[in-house]
């Protein structure tokens, strides 16, 4: 994926109109029906409105590689008890992509939201909207390889999004702001997007809110200003390659504070409103990132990104998420939890899924590096886990998730973390230490800035060890049963 090239805004050709009506010379806008059809030849045809992850058809899309988001947002929290729990969005996001193929029409994913106009390279643009799709007609094909520029506005209220295990996700409306945290394809409920993780690309935010409350984003703070009572803060994305699933622009009463841990920048958002042993257990549990940070790079490698950090939101959920460069949680970061979202920093992160089956990868990883370093600080080693595991009895439904395509269902199953922890372990057994930390740190080396899936990682384990491990993998990935003989 190339660095996004500069091209003139469409918006100069808003102030230009703007500008010849003030002389008295009135240019009316092109309606979307009168549009130039323009080059809609049978080399051309439509992008798909997924790219074939079964566990979601309709995220992601095809024909397109988006390469960067800037998306300004202006929101408005809701108003006090007993108003209804909504805000309200608004939004515009320019986005620079590249066709991967001929492409007469492509989709976005968006839901929840209106769409008011899309323009393509500065051309208004014909679109419709469907349940998950918005659905952009250009006035002319856009050719395999051409760069574009795509302008979205949109809108609308805000509530509190549930996945499609009915779990809350996306743009969570609280009273005081918003949790944003997307995994598996909920940033579509505040930005269009192409929806998956073999899609990464670099953000910018510029997000305005009523003065006092903090926007906490991915990357680093650059600016923030207030006029006629909006703050907005900027944050910029912009080294880093994220899947969107890791976006986040979470808005709460936050106290921000910064500092370097391991050489990293390290910037905090901890919610002011936290109960007394919440903000206690949060601040001690921070206090720790640096020496974090140094452990786990002494297993994977460099810590990959421009800066880290949490954010700590008072709302009721319980839930923690590897936003990247800036770990969520609510209610409380505790150390076992924060462990195992910054080792996602890694493993998830730098390395994500190609497909949603493949979310052990993620979850198996992260749940090992948070047993490894329950071990480093003097608990229970990763041999006892692992052993604890085992005593796990075979009726249990435990071992009746194949972790390797555990189902959309149970993507977010207790198997997959500890059957997927387990796998990693038992393979540490079989192949050995000195290989076992070298495909962890190759397996990161090799895939930083993308996505693999489970075949890639077998395929790297056999090549550092030199062994078949085909049996190991069907036993500890693929077998509804506890595994006895590998």
């Amino acid at each position: 994926m190339v660095a996004a090239v500069a091209r003139p805004s469409s918006r100069g050709a808003r102030y230009l109109l703007a500008a010849l009506s003030t002389a008295g010379l009135v240019l009316a806008p092109i309606p979307a029906s009168a549009a130039d059809d323009g080059d809609h030849g049978p080399r051309f045809s439509p992008g798909s409105a997924g790219v074939g992850d079964p566990y979601f058809p309709l995220a992601g899309n095809g024909g397109i590689d988006v390469e960067h988001y800037d998306l300004e947002l202006r929101y408005t929290p809701p108003a006090a008890e007993p108003a209804p729990l909504e805000g309200h969005l608004e939004g515009t996001a320019t986005i620079d992509l590249e066709a991967t193929e001929d492409l007469s029409r492509f989709n976005l994913d968006l839901r929840g939201l209106t769409v008011t106009e899309v323009e393509v390279d500065g051309r208004r643009a014909t679109f419709t909207q469907q349940e998950n799709e918005l659905v952009v007609t250009p006035r002319r094909g856009l050719r395999d390889g051409k760069d574009v520029e795509v302008v979205v506005e949109y809108g609308g209220t805000t509530g509190r999004p549930l996945d499609a295990t009915g779990a809350l996700y996306g743009w969570v409306t609280t009273r005081d702001g918003a949790m944003v945290a997307n995994e598996p394809d909920g940033a579509a409920t505040w930005f269009p997007v192409n929806d998956h993780p073999t899609d990464k690309a670099t953000f910018t935010f510029a997000v305005a809110v009523p003065e006092g409350l903090v926007v906490a984003a991915n990357g680093l703070l650059v600016d923030r200003s207030t006029e006629d009572g909006l703050t907005t803060w900027l944050w910029d994305a912009s080294e880093d390659l994220m899947a969107p699933y890791l976006a986040t622009a979470s808005i709460g009463n936050y106290r921000l504070s910064t500092s370097t841990a391991a050489g990293v920048p390290v910037i905090d958002a901890v919610d002011a409103d936290l109960t007394e042993p919440n903000a206690r257990q949060t601040a001690a549990t921070l206090a720790l990132t640096e020496d974090m940070l140094e452990f786990f790079e002494g297993i994977f490698g460099d810590y990959p990104f421009v800066a880290y950090g949490s954010i700590v939101d008072d709302d009721s959920v319980d839930y923690a998420l590897e936003t990247q460069t800036r770990s969520l949680f609510s209610l409380v970061a505790d150390e076992a939890t924060a462990a195992h979202e910054l080792a996602h920093s890694w493993v998830g992160n730098a390395v994500s899924p190609e497909r949603w089956s493949d979310i052990w990868l993620n979850e198996g990883w992260a749940t090992y590096g948070e047993q490894l370093w329950t071990e480093h600080r003097g608990g229970r080693t990763a041999q006892q886990q692992f052993d604890a595991l085992m005593r796990t009895p075979a009726n249990d439904p435990l071992w009746t998730v194949r972790v390797g395509d555990p189902g959309a269902a149970n993507m977010f199953a207790g198997a997959v973390y500890l059957r997927g922890a387990g796998t990693l372990h038992a393979l540490r057994l079989r192949i050995g230490d000195d290989d076992f930390f070298d495909l962890a740190r190759e397996w990161v080396g090799r895939y930083d800035g993308a996505a693999a899936s489970t075949a890639d990682f077998e395929a790297l384990a056999e090549e550092v060890s030199g062994e078949d491990l085909d049996h190991f993998f069907d036993v500890w990935l693929r077998t509804a049963t506890r595994p006895a003989n590998w």
